[in-house]
């Protein structure tokens, strides 16, 4: 089920952004919300969407969070996209072996 959570948080196109921002460095929300065209206040809403999904994880430093990617989060997303990659070659190799007969 926390795979639908993933897709579901990344189906929004800012909050691809952000993931894709932590992605290139991990850091406060101040340095995640700069570029982005969204406040600092909604970069911390999906930050929580984010981290509820299991994608992203936030450590306390000082009075800030730096949020970082969750490894865990991404190989569980990857082994859910997996299973269909997996299926799609073993029904190329089925329909590539009907060619040879």
């Amino acid at each position: 089920m926390a795979n639908i959570d993933s897709l579901t948080a990344l189906a929004d196109p800012t909050r691809r952004k952000i993931f894709e921002t932590i992605a290139a460095r991990s850091g406060p929300v101040g340095q995640i919300a700069d570029g982005l065209p969204v406040s600092r206040s909604a970069v911390s809403q999906h930050l929580k969407v984010l981290t509820d999904a299991g994608l992203v994880s936030a450590e306390p430093a000082g009075n800030m969070r730096i949020y970082a990617i969750r490894k865990d989060g991404l190989q569980e997303l990857r082994a859910y996209f997996d299973q269909f990659w997996t299926d799609v070659l073993s029904n190329f190799a089925q329909e590539a072996n009907k060619e040879d007969h």
